[in-house]
Parts: structure tokens; C-alpha cells; sequence
């Protein structure tokens, strides 16, 4: 039988990414392989593996060559790939040094290694993650920058409302992937801890072997042999084992739906704004980017739709994982293994989309002419509420109000300025004059904050942890 890899058709929104790379299949088997390599090295370290055994499975582990095909294949008759990994782990110890052998998984159980090597995996996705919105959100703020004051039509349930800057939306989309990158260093910082319970979550194999050893010290061992692994990992050492205890990975799938949220603001934002009707914004142009198999002249927004399509897969998939928090007894029976795939896809999709969107917002173009041609295109209705706060003091609120709206609906109805509109009506004209006509209908007028708002959100502090 052929086996094809899986390598994007269907996801091509982390195709070729690094977070591909960092969490397929032998990215898996060599996180598997480091954890069982990192466990030998902490008993090792604590007297209950001879050095020179840890060595001889660090070394096997490093150069193991093991095909991860087989090794699924064999994972329907034992339900995960660790037993099987054990297996052709402990063979290649043997060859290379055979009184090593007996060393290998010493005291532990599959979930022990496969729970670690999770954690390995989302550390190693994580961390370029992290750089990606750190890139997207210093793009950002290079738009909010330099768009403060570019005003353009904020929009409410699809309609003009009131007028805006552009650079208040990307300062917006800004803080958003900075309280995505918050949320993901939190996870990294001592949210990725190694596994370590044994067969029923009392580590009672390894005290067993300690004791044989000659350490009586059964509390002062486990604590010792935790905070071995989780040095020998990089990971975090838990308090408890959390074999059905699953925080970390509950935790880890909320920020992964965060970001993924976070970035699909930006994107659906970016999509609408490159409507051909509206053309406030653009994707960064590459040969063959953007085109269609049967329309020549179109552009699409195809970074956006990758992000786009992230964002709405990441929390269906986050809720799955966050529901395996249901796990029966000390270890589960099918809970457990559902999650895996379930981590996995949302680190590929999250690591895909804050990649795609860092060349992203790197690119992005404003068009203040477009923004300033949509403004135009009510006729002077979008800055409506203005006229109704200045005049209710001079006319009254509901004379005000009567007179907009009738003034309002008129210059729809005759698809005319609503200046040349008000400059028929005595009650208008009577108390506000031309000149203030003018200024109170220049959209740009009437951005509120907006201009203080972009101010104080880029001069916060952009790194998540500047503050701790």
C-alpha cells in the first residue's frame, strides 16, 4: 500500500510553515524519543540508572531510525505509538550497548512520554509563534503610526456609522495579537510541564527502583527525579501528576484559540476592507498570489483567507480538548487519546496563521484615497450625529432631530450632499453659518479620541513581559 505524507493539501494555511515542520509526524517520534532519552539522564542524575546506560539511550535515542509508519500501524493493537516505540528503542540500546537495555522506560509509563513529548512539541511550536506575532504586531504598529490620523468610515452592522481613522483599526488589531502573544508566554513560561506518574499516578515504579537503589527518601525522590526531567526537557516541573488532571493542556488549547481568534480579526477585517467596492487596503502582491483558475483580472485576499480559515477551525478544535478535561479515573480510556490529534491541528493552524499573518501585516497598504472617496459617498450623512448634538441646544432636541432626519432622508431620495440639503432650510442656515456648515460635515472633524486612542495603545509597553 502506498502511504502518502500528510503535507497540507487540505490546510494549506500551514503547508510549508514551521509549524509544520515542528509538529508532524517525526517531529512527534523525535519528541518521544527525547523524553525517554531526558527521563534516563534525570535517574541518572539521581542514581537510580548507571551514567553510562543514560549515555548509551541518549546516543540510540539521537540516532534511533525508526519508521513511524510501522510504528502507527502497530499502535492500533496497544492504542498508542509508545509501546512500540519502547520496543525499537530498547533494540537499538541493545545493539549498542546491551547491559543498557534493561534502562530504557525505567519505572515509566506511556503516558508519561507521550504527555512530555506533547509538551516538547507545543514548546517547540510555541516559540516561533511567539516571534510571528511579535513581528505582526510591530507591523501594526507601523500602520497605526502612520495612519493616526488618516481618517476613513467606521462602520456598524455593515452600515457607515461614524467617521474613524485607519490608524485606530490597526492599533486595535495591534492589541489584540499583543493579548495573543500575552497568553501564549504565559504557557511557555511554566505552562508546559513534563509528565511524570507512572502507571496510576504515584510514581510508584520509580520510588520502587529508588528504594532498590537505596534511597528511603520517597517524598524528597519524586521531587528530586521531577525537577531532574523537567531540567533535562527545558519544560516545567507540576506539582501533581496530571494524567486526568489536564490543565496544562486545557490551558494550552485556550491560548492557541485566542491567538488564532485574534488573528482572524485582523484577516476578516482585511478581507472586507478589499472588496472591490470599498479598496481601503491591500495584500502584499507576489507572482501567482491572489489569482483565480477562471478569472484573470481577479486579486483575491488569500492571505487573509488562510488566517481566516485558521480562526474558525482553532476553537471548535480547543473545545474538543478542553472537554477531555473528563477524564475518568487515574488514567483514561479513549479521553486521553482524543486529544492528540486535536492539540495537534490547533498548533499547526495557530503556528500557520500567525506566520501567514506576520507576512501579512509586513505588506499591507492603506488607500487613503479610496477611504476618503468611501467617506464621501453618503454625502455628508456619516458625521449626522454631530449636526444633531450642535443643533439640539439651538433648536431644540426634537426639532433638531425632526429636521435632520427629514433632511437626511431627503438627500438619499435625491441622492444630493446633505450641505446642499441644509443650505434650503432657514432653521439651519439661520443658526449656523456656512463656514460652520462646512467644519461640521468634514468627517475628518469628528474622529473623536481616536488620535489620543492610537497615542496611548502604541505607547504602551509592546512586550508582554515588560511589565512583570
Amino acid at each position: 500500500m502506498t502511504v502518502d505524507p500528510d503535507c497540507g493539501l487540505l490546510s494549506p494555511v500551514r503547508a510549508g510553515t514551521p509549524a509544520e515542520a515542528s509538529t508532524g509526524d517525526e517531529a512527534w517520534l523525535r519528541a518521544m524519543l527525547d523524553a525517554e532519552a531526558a527521563l534516563a539522564r534525570a535517574q541518572a542524575r539521581l542514581g537510580t540508572v548507571p551514567p553510562e546506560a543514560a549515555d548509551a539511550i541518549t546516543e540510540a535515542a539521537g540516532n534511533a531510525r525508526i519508521d513511524v509508519v510501522e510504528l502507527a500501524r502497530g499502535a492500533r493493537a496497544t492504542a498508542n505509538p509508545v509501546v512500540g516505540l519502547v520496543k525499537a528503542l530498547t533494540s537499538a540500546v541493545g545493539e549498542l550497548a546491551p547491559g543498557a537495555a534493561e534502562y530504557v522506560h525505567r519505572g515509566s509509563t506511556s503516558q508519561d512520554i507521550f504527555d512530555t513529548a506533547m509538551m516538547l512539541v507545543a514548546d517547540r511550536t510555541l516559540r516561533p509563534l511567539a516571534d510571528d506575532l511579535d513581528t505582526t504586531a510591530e507591523a501594526l504598529a507601523g500602520l497605526a503610526r502612520a495612519h493616526r490620523d488618516t481618517t476613513m468610515a467606521g462602520r456598524t452592522l455593515t452600515a457607515h456609522a461614524v467617521p474613524t481613522t485607519f490608524g485606530l483599526k490597526a492599533a486595535g488589531w495591534r492589541q489584540l495579537v499583543l493579548d495573543a502573544a500575552v497568553r501564549i508566554r504565559r504557557v511557555l513560561d511554566g505552562g508546559l510541564p513534563v509528565s511524570l506518574g507512572g502507571a496510576a499516578g504515584t510514581l510508584a515504579a520509580y520510588v520502587e527502583y529508588a528504594r532498590l537503589a537505596g534511597d528511603a527518601d520517597v517524598g524528597g525522590y519524586v521531587e528530586r527525579l521531577t525537577a531532574a526531567f523537567a531540567e533535562e526537557t527545558g519544560l516545567a516541573a507540576p506539582v501533581l501528576p496530571w494524567h486526568s488532571l489536564r490543565t496544562p493542556v486545557a490551558d494550552l488549547a485556550g491560548a492557541l484559540a485566542f491567538a488564532a481568534g485574534a488573528l482572524g480579526k485582523l484577516a476578516v477585517d482585511v478581507e472586507t476592507l478589499s472588496r472591490t467596492e470599498l479598496g481601503e487596503v491591500a495584500e502584499p502582491a507576489a507572482d501567482g498570489r491572489g489569482g483565480s483558475s477562471a478569472m484573470p483580472h481577479k486579486r483575491n485576499p488569500v492571505l487573509a483567507t488562510l488566517i481566516r480559515s485558521a480562526a474558525l477551525q482553532v476553537p471548535v478544535l480547543a473545545a474538543g480538548v478542553t472537554q477531555s478535561m473528563l477524564a475518568e479515573d487515574e488514567r483514561s480510556a479513549g479521553v486521553w487519546h482524543a486529544e492528540w490529534q486535536l492539540v495537534r491541528e490547533c498548533l499547526r493552524l495557530t503556528g500557520g496563521a500567525a506566520h501567514t499573518a506576520a507576512e501579512l501585516a509586513r505588506g499591507l497598504t492603506a488607500e487613503p484615497g479610496r477611504m476618503r472617496a468611501n467617506l464621501a459617498s453618503t454625502h455628508g450623512l456619516i458625521v449626522s450625529e454631530r449636526l444633531s448634538a450642535v443643533l439640539a441646544p439651538l433648536l431644540g432636541k426634537a426639532k433638531a432631530k425632526e429636521l435632520l432626519g427629514e433632511a437626511s432622508r431627503q438627500a438619499v431620495r435625491e441622492d444630493r450632499p446633505l450641505r446642499d440639503v441644509l443650505d434650503e432650510l432657514p432653521a439651519i442656515t439661520g443658526v449656523l453659518t456656512p463656514a460652520a456648515l462646512d467644519e461640521l460635515l468634514d468627517p475628518a472633524g469628528y474622529t473623536g479620541a481616536a488620535a489620543a486612542l492610537v497615542d496611548r495603545a502604541l505607547g504602551s509597553k509592546p512586550n508582554p513581559r515588560a511589565s512583570e
